[in-house]
Protein backbone atom coordinates (compact mmCIF):
# COMPACT_ATOMS: atom_id res chain seq x y z
CA UNK A 1 0.00 0.00 0.00
CA UNK A 2 1.22 3.90 -1.05
CA UNK A 3 1.98 5.55 2.14
CA UNK A 4 -0.71 8.30 0.67
CA UNK A 5 -2.94 5.85 1.14
CA UNK A 6 -1.58 4.71 4.43
CA UNK A 7 -1.68 8.82 5.60
CA UNK A 8 -5.72 9.27 4.26
CA UNK A 9 -6.58 6.20 6.08
CA UNK A 10 -4.75 7.10 9.59
CA UNK A 11 -6.75 10.53 8.96
CA UNK A 12 -9.94 8.80 9.03
CA UNK A 13 -9.23 6.49 11.59
CA UNK A 14 -8.41 9.38 13.16
CA UNK A 15 -11.87 11.65 12.45
CA UNK A 16 -13.95 8.60 13.64
CA UNK A 17 -15.81 10.37 16.35
CA UNK A 18 -16.95 8.91 19.58
CA UNK A 19 -19.30 6.59 20.26
CA UNK A 20 -19.40 5.84 16.49
CA UNK A 21 -17.92 3.00 14.19
CA UNK A 22 -16.73 2.69 10.95
CA UNK A 23 -16.15 -0.86 8.77
CA UNK A 24 -13.34 -2.01 7.33
CA UNK A 25 -14.43 -1.76 3.44
CA UNK A 26 -16.24 1.73 3.94
CA UNK A 27 -12.76 2.75 5.42
CA UNK A 28 -10.58 1.76 2.01
CA UNK A 29 -13.60 3.05 -0.40
CA UNK A 30 -13.65 6.63 1.68
CA UNK A 31 -9.40 6.48 1.12
CA UNK A 32 -10.10 5.61 -2.73
CA UNK A 33 -9.16 1.56 -2.26
CA UNK A 34 -12.51 0.22 -3.47
CA UNK A 35 -12.36 -3.62 -2.40
CA UNK A 36 -9.30 -3.66 0.00
CA UNK A 37 -11.00 -3.55 3.45
CA UNK A 38 -7.92 -6.44 4.04
CA UNK A 39 -5.74 -4.20 3.04
CA UNK A 40 -7.31 -1.80 5.74
CA UNK A 41 -6.52 -4.70 8.59
CA UNK A 42 -3.37 -5.46 7.71
CA UNK A 43 -2.69 -1.77 8.46
CA UNK A 44 -4.19 -1.71 11.86
CA UNK A 45 -2.01 -4.95 12.43
CA UNK A 46 0.92 -3.00 12.18
CA UNK A 47 0.13 0.17 14.18
CA UNK A 48 2.42 0.41 16.95
CA UNK A 49 1.29 0.00 20.61
CA UNK A 50 -0.02 2.51 22.57
CA UNK A 51 -0.97 4.22 19.01
CA UNK A 52 -3.21 7.17 19.91
CA UNK A 53 -5.65 6.46 16.87
CA UNK A 54 -8.85 4.83 18.02
CA UNK A 55 -8.25 1.46 16.09
CA UNK A 56 -11.22 -0.01 18.07
CA UNK A 57 -13.46 1.95 16.34
CA UNK A 58 -13.32 -0.32 13.22
CA UNK A 59 -15.23 -3.58 13.14
CA UNK A 60 -16.73 -5.57 10.16
CA UNK A 61 -19.38 -4.86 8.04
CA UNK A 62 -21.96 -6.76 10.14
CA UNK A 63 -21.53 -4.83 13.42
CA UNK A 64 -18.56 -7.38 14.78
CA UNK A 65 -15.39 -7.40 16.30
CA UNK A 66 -13.22 -9.33 14.25
CA UNK A 67 -10.37 -10.67 16.83
CA UNK A 68 -11.59 -14.54 17.86
CA UNK A 69 -14.35 -14.41 20.63
CA UNK A 70 -13.16 -14.25 23.81
CA UNK A 71 -9.22 -13.14 23.05
CA UNK A 72 -7.89 -10.46 25.20
CA UNK A 73 -7.63 -8.14 21.67
CA UNK A 74 -12.10 -8.70 21.56
CA UNK A 75 -12.12 -7.95 25.39
CA UNK A 76 -10.28 -4.82 24.82
CA UNK A 77 -11.81 -3.51 21.38
CA UNK A 78 -15.31 -4.23 23.24
CA UNK A 79 -14.90 -2.48 26.56
CA UNK A 80 -13.62 0.41 24.49
CA UNK A 81 -16.64 0.43 22.54
CA UNK A 82 -19.15 0.10 25.47
CA UNK A 83 -16.99 3.01 27.70
CA UNK A 84 -17.90 5.14 24.85
CA UNK A 85 -21.72 4.19 24.80
CA UNK A 86 -21.90 1.54 21.53
CA UNK A 87 -24.18 -1.02 22.78
CA UNK A 88 -23.72 -4.52 22.03
CA UNK A 89 -26.60 -7.24 21.12
CA UNK A 90 -25.34 -10.76 21.10
CA UNK A 91 -22.04 -9.27 20.42
CA UNK A 92 -23.12 -7.10 17.04
CA UNK A 93 -23.07 -3.55 16.94
CA UNK A 94 -26.32 -2.05 14.80
CA UNK A 95 -24.64 -0.11 12.38
CA UNK A 96 -27.48 1.83 11.39
CA UNK A 97 -27.44 3.36 15.17
CA UNK A 98 -23.48 3.18 15.39
CA UNK A 99 -22.26 3.30 11.84
CA UNK A 100 -19.94 6.84 10.82
CA UNK A 101 -21.00 8.79 8.06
Amino acid sequence: MQDEHKQRLFTLIGAIPKGKVAAYGQLANLAGLPRQARAVGRLLKELPRGSALPWYRVVNSQGKISFPYGSKKYVEQKEHLELEGIVFIKDKINMRIYQWG
